[in-house]
């Protein structure tokens, strides 16, 4: 992977940004489950890169997940860093990105990784598979917006544009000729693997007068179901059957996304749009497409839709496909998840809420990211003046979090972790906050996959709520939306030593501060613990 300069073109604005292989979006990465994989990334940009293999779990290989400075110091610039992992009981669709700043504005791309040879889909084997990766189109450079957002203390300048595969679609000015068209035979089934690789929006998807069946979200087959709507949080994936007409139609279809949002903030209220185009049958004029069908999408903020949705999804639980849901519990842990404040500097005028800055934060502790990677600092034992080992497992001061907010929105500032045993079996209650507004958060846990076994609205309430948890069938996946002023309850089993990145995948929430860490010690044999450090591995 070459990181370098491209001039791209879009809605009629041209601009120098960051890529892979001077590709927008970057390359397709294929693979098979067991697959050792082995990616060099050259940087010749001036900006220092990373890249995250998103959803992989890197057991025993932290080094190669990509966090910059969690997992490693990033690539300078005329530096070059080999990623070495492999693939280990995974197969479905994830994605790689950039994991510094806002660089994964551009450089994202498709991770697909096959079953093993000759071991099939849970279901009946697509006529085609088609990658569709959703981006956000900005005019501006992201990196200086969202440099320009920390240093007023405002909120960010949204995008101008989503894109469908990096195509915004002919709703836009100056656009049309960039739309994604995907041709189709009648009577067939394709399978479409969908990846929100946005920087800052949940977004709803449809086809028009098409069903889709749901059969994996985020790399882990799930019981099918039909819907006319999917909804896809960043840094998520789903997979869908598409099932189409058959006959041949003398029309068009559009497919089309746009935001769910909850929050307070402005957003890109816009829509993309791609074309489903039936191919004729022959070359007869008399197959022209006469009409061109638009779905009807969920409210921007139709949080009953959200809810409905994400109840549907269970883990398939099968006898190939077993969900491993921990059934006791050795840890349990209260976090809340929202946005706060921090003052503004003196001298400064601000341009968050009555005149401080915005912060975001976990049980109050917006996450001061280190100038030296932490796996280093905790693989050799040097983790003082770096990070402190006592993260709080619940808030310090408790109080109505789905309520009327507290007078004081201030958060402290730290960089403090969480540190488990080898094998623990945790269970997290995420509690979003009203603070500056309720929102939906989409949390991605790196190096595990947890079981969702629980979702409310309002405070969470630990003696009613637990009784209603699902620990037979919930959906396992590394990326959850939690419920706006809702809560969500996540199982998962500490069984990958190292350090692990835990943080909003709603980047301008990343950027202030919505973000900590967990350290997972070795455990005592060793295929339970974290292989040394490469030796290529950067220096800050």
């Amino acid at each position: 992977m070459q990181i370098m300069y491209q001039n791209v073109t879009r809605l009629c604005h041209s601009k120098s940004m960051v890529t892979v292989n001077g590709q927008f979006p970057g390359p397709r990465v294929v693979a098979r489950e067991g697959d050792n994989l082995l990616i060099k990334v050259v940087n010749h940009v001036q900006h220092n890169i990373s890249i995250h293999w998103h959803g992989i779990r890197q057991l025993q290989t932290g080094w190669a997940d990509g966090p910059a400075y969690v997992t490693q110091c990033p690539i300078q610039t005329g530096q070059r860093y080999v990623y070495n992992y492999t693939i280990k009981g995974q197969r479905g669709t994830l994605f790689w990105h950039a994991h510094i700043s806002w660089l994964r504005s551009t450089v994202y791309g498709p991770l697909i990784i096959l079953p093993k040879k000759n071991v099939q889909y849970p279901f009946a084997k697509p006529h085609k598979e088609v990658p569709i990766i959703f981006g956000e189109w900005f005019n501006a450079d992201t990196e200086a917006i969202i440099a320009q957002a920390l240093q007023s203390g405002g909120g960010p300048n949204v995008s101008e544009a989503y894109t469908i595969n990096g195509l915004p679609g002919p709703f836009y000015n100056c656009s049309k000729k960039d739309t994604f068209k995907l041709m189709v035979k009648p009577g067939k089934t394709y399978l479409l693997r969908l990846i929100n690789a946005a920087l800052n929006d949940e977004l709803f998807f449809s086809i028009a007068n098409h069903t889709l069946t749901v059969v994996e979200a985020d790399a882990v087959y799930v019981k099918p179901f039909e819907t006319n709507t999917i909804l896809i949080a960043p840094g998520q994936t789903t997979n869908v059957l598409l099932k189409t007409k058959s006959q041949y139609p003398s029309a068009a279809f559009l497919m089309t996304a746009r935001p769910y949002a909850t929050g307070l903030g402005t957003f890109d209220n816009t829509t993309v749009a791609g074309i489903l185009e039936y191919e004729s049958p022959s070359n007869n004029h008399l197959n022209r497409v006469v009409s061109l069908f638009k779905p009807t999408l969920p409210a921007l903020n139709d949080t009953s839709f959200a809810t409905n949705f994400t109840n549907k999804l269970r883990s398939l639980a099968s006898v190939l496909f077993p969900a491993n849901v921990p059934q006791k519990v050795d840890k349990r842990l209260f976090f809340t998840v929202g946005l706060g404040t921090n003052p503004c500097q003196k001298n400064q005028t601000c341009q968050g809420p009555n005149g401080t800055m915005f912060a975001a934060s976990v049980n109050n502790v917006s996450f001061t990211l280190p100038t030296t990677a932490l796996l280093q600092s905790h693989f050799f034992g040097q983790s003082r003046g770096v990070y402190a080992p006592y993260f709080p497992s619940s808030p310090l001061h408790p109080f109505n979090y789905t309520g009327n907010p507290p007078n004081n929105t201030m958060v402290s500032n730290g960089t403090k972790v969480v540190v488990l045993p080898f094998n623990t079996s945790v269970e997290l209650v995420m509690q979003d906050t009203s603070i500056l507004g309720a929102e939906s958060h989409p949390l991605h846990l790196h190096g595990f996959n947890f079981f969702v076994v629980g979702q409310g609205f309002g405070n969470y309430d630990p003696s009613k709520d637990p009784s209603n948890f699902n620990l037979v069938d919930p959906v396992e996946r590394n990326t959850v939306g939690i419920p706006s002023g809702g809560w969500v309850a996540i199982r998962f089993l500490t069984d990958n030593p190292g350090v692990w990145f835990m943080h909003c995948h709603l980047e301008v929430h990343t950027s202030w501060g919505l973000r900590m860490a967990w350290i997972v010690l070795d455990g005592k044999l060793p295929n339970q613990k974290l292989l040394p450090p490469p030796a290529d591995l950067p220096k800050c």
